[in-house]
């Protein structure tokens, strides 16, 4: 398969995840937007916008799009069996959950994900028996997985040593050159935090993966194998953790986009103690958060 096939694929794919958060009736955003939101060309976005409007899924008049039919799982292009990577698997895997709000105690049917998220089943297999030693999910007596909750403590040691890592990553971060590109994407973010602040009641739940983001770069100047196995653990829970008590959530989003834009400012004025002070600030209304959530599903 060409590999400008595959991106097609992918991006096809990422376009039904995007429609199916949509409800009937609703404009598709603009070609640019997309092309921002998946990571793609235009060339690409306009393909796929194509084949929804054969596969009548949109309307297409002049420039708006539509959604006139909700997509279905035989609407989903299956990449080749080699296409998707651990990372891309484990962030579509999140996503789904988080997206569509997947209770713990959720029966995993195999077969039916590795259609939806284009992988083998012996993949998927791997990936789950992968999530299992983390804690995440289980396998059930009988055979398949289940989604699984933790408990207050893990929780509660968790969020401890993240704010031991990423203080750490702050520190380091004030010490690189001018020239370094994290202050690049440190404007960048900043840019899009004002950007989604201004649109937040319409797009709330896109502050997800915008904090993945920002974690992410801050944490990106760091380079220590154990740290790494360690952020990828603090990222699952933190970023994508199923049980996310959402009756305020607008309002959490909103709250952590300052606390972020504070933190930013900060770093990019090069204070340290403000820079620290922020970062505080907002690990433990995260570490809070966690713990709310799960009291209200009843794990802590």
């Amino acid at each position: 398969m060409a590999r400008t096939d595959e991106r097609f694929r992918r991006a096809y794919n990422r376009l039904l995840d995007i429609c199916s958060t949509m409800a009937i009736g609703d404009e598709l955003p603009a070609e640019t937007a997309l092309a921002d939101k998946m990571e793609v060309s235009r060339t690409i976005v306009r393909t796929a916008l194509q084949k929804l409007d054969s596969d009548n899924l949109i309307r297409w008049e002049g420039r708006t799009k539509t959604l006139i039919r909700k997509p279905q799982a035989e609407h989903r292009l299956v990449p080749a069996e080699s296409s998707l990577s651990t990372e891309e698997l484990e962030h579509r895997f999140f996503e789904w959950i988080l997206r569509f709000d997947v209770p713990a105690g959720t029966s995993l049917n195999v077969a039916q994900l590795s259609r939806q998220f284009g992988v083998p089943v012996h993949n998927l297999q791997e990936f789950l028996a992968g999530l299992s030693r983390l804690g995440l999910v289980e396998r059930r007596p009988r055979g398949g997985w289940s989604l699984l909750g933790f408990t207050s403590e893990f929780a509660v040691e968790l969020s401890e040593f993240r704010m031991v890592l990423e203080l750490n990553a702050v520190r380091q971060l004030l010490t690189l050159p001018p020239e370094h590109e994290i202050w690049k994407k440190l404007k960048a973010l900043k840019r899009e935090h004002e950007d989604l602040k201004s649109v937040l009641e319409e797009r709330y739940h896109d502050f997800s993966l915008l904090d993945e983001k920002f974690h992410s770069a801050v944490n990106s100047v760091v380079r220590n194998r154990f740290v790494l196995e360690a952020q990828k653990l603090i990222k699952l829970i933190f970023n994508y953790h199923y049980m996310w008590d959402k009756r305020d959530e607008l309002e959490r989003n909103a709250a952590a986009i300052e606390e972020h834009l504070e933190w930013i400012d900060a770093m990019l004025d090069k204070d340290s103690a403000r820079s620290e002070a922020a970062a505080l600030k907002h690990l433990r209304r995260s570490k809070e958060t966690l713990l709310q959530s799960l009291r209200v599903h009843k794990f802590a």
